[in-house]
């Protein structure tokens, strides 16, 4: 009974995913401070019907290195089980020159990610990718315009995930899109550098899109903003997050386990071979469709069916996969019993071969007969059956026999 229980389960996890209960640390400056963007991201999840809980630490100023040296960081971290906590340096920091950002920026930033991932082992690092100043800094060529600015943000913070093996909210990316098709919406503060109120609110957007997974259109939450724009905002938020999530490697919280299987023929045997591989520590449980189940990374199982499914179950340290392949046997041979042999075809189909068939019974779990098909075939019977059967008694002359069905070929 077992495998039932898995499927209800499952069953019962799709009809709940629909709303989401998530914990963000936020740890920043005051591109996070200004407008109060943590709560705005709350805001903006109780208006589409998720609840985010969060605590944040935003000093004006903080580059990654006074972040990694600032013990109220991880005073925060340890606070509580957080699924997601959120790195931001200082604004222009990551923009500056490649060996620059190599010793001043990039130690700092693993650390922290590092060290969240130490203190939270089932947390997510999600780095805050930052914009371009309106005008760009004139301190330096290569980011003296906006265009040109937001393009090293983006490569750096990107470069930084990649290296901590870490996730990215592509606010800037987001940024560039209203600048480049809607300059109308002003983003900024006078100073050109922190965030308007439209500013906030897109980079509010995008983090909910980024760590629930769910598009922003439609929110009821509009602080201050027009609908008209506040729709602008949403939707292009959305956009740039959910059509390119492996580029931001954005993955939901419940997914943090991801599992493939795969299978092969074993050569001189009519054994198949099973193997698993998780992108983090995990036990696997394989469940096969006569109720047979096996454990471990890699196992051989033989089945006389030559088109079945196999499920996998891989359980870590924070959450569990599940995999589902289709096998596809042709080589397959004939189950028998006594003088009958008989094979699977598809799922609610069996071949028996017997020359004295008297009777072929489809019984459900309670006893129940249950109506057939049957066609003569060259020597024997073919027999289609519903997906309820789960036994099928089959009479001659001599013997009589009683087949389960395999669960999961229905």
């Amino acid at each position: 009974m077992k495998i039932f229980a898995l499927l209800i389960m499952l069953s019962f996890h799709q009809l709940l995913f629909g709303q989401d209960t998530l914990r963000a640390l936020f740890i920043g400056n005051s591109y996070m401070g200004v407008n109060n963007l943590p709560q705005m991201v709350q805001d903006l999840s109780n208006s589409l019907g998720d609840v985010l809980i969060y605590d944040s630490n935003t000093p004006g100023g903080q580059t990654f290195q006074m972040h990694a040296n600032n013990p109220v960081n991880y005073q925060k971290m340890a606070a509580q089980e957080w699924d997601y906590i959120i790195l931001q340096g200082q604004s222009q920091e990551p923009s500056f020159p490649f060996a620059q950002v190599n010793s001043q920026t990039l130690p700092y930033a693993l650390q922290l990610a590092d060290s969240a991932k130490a203190i939270q082992p089932c947390s997510q690092v999600n780095y805050f990718m930052t914009w371009g100043r309106q005008n760009g800094d004139p301190q330096w060529d290569s980011i003296n315009t906006f265009d040109k600015m937001n393009a090293r943000l983006r490569d750096a913070y990107l470069r930084i995930a990649d290296s901590a093996d870490a996730a990215v909210s592509p606010v800037g990316v987001a940024w560039k899109y209203v600048r480049d098709n809607h300059p109308t919406i002003n983003l900024y503060q006078q100073d050109g550098s922190h965030p308007s109120i439209e500013g906030s609110y897109l980079a509010a957007c995008t983090f909910y899109t980024s760590l629930f997974h769910k598009s922003s259109l439609g929110s009821t939450y509009l602080p201050g903003i027009d609908p008209n724009t506040a729709s602008i905002l949403q939707q292009v938020a959305s956009s740039i997050v959910l059509d390119s999530l492996s580029t931001w490697k954005l993955i939901h919280s419940d997914s943090t386990l991801q599992a493939n299987a795969s299978y092969s023929s074993i050569p001189g045997t009519s054994l198949l071979s099973f193997s698993a591989t998780a992108n983090q520590d995990a036990n696997f449980t394989w469940y096969f469709p006569d109720m047979t189940t096996e454990t471990g990374p890699i196992i051989g199982f033989e089945y006389n069916l030559s088109t079945y499914q196999v499920m996998l179950i891989a359980e870590g340290l924070c959450d569990t996969d599940t995999v589902l392949i289709e096998v596809n046997n042709p080589g397959a041979g004939f189950s028998e019993l006594g003088s009958m042999q008989w094979k699977w075809i598809n799922p609610g189909q069996i071949d028996v071969y017997s020359s004295s068939i008297l009777e072929i019974q489809a019984i459900d779990l309670l006893g129940k007969a249950l109506s057939t098909e049957r066609e003569a075939i060259q020597n024997g019977t073919r027999l289609t059956f519903g997906p309820s059967t789960s036994f099928l008694r089959i009479n001659t002359p001599n013997e009589a026999t009683i087949i389960r069905v395999p669960y999961l070929l229905n």
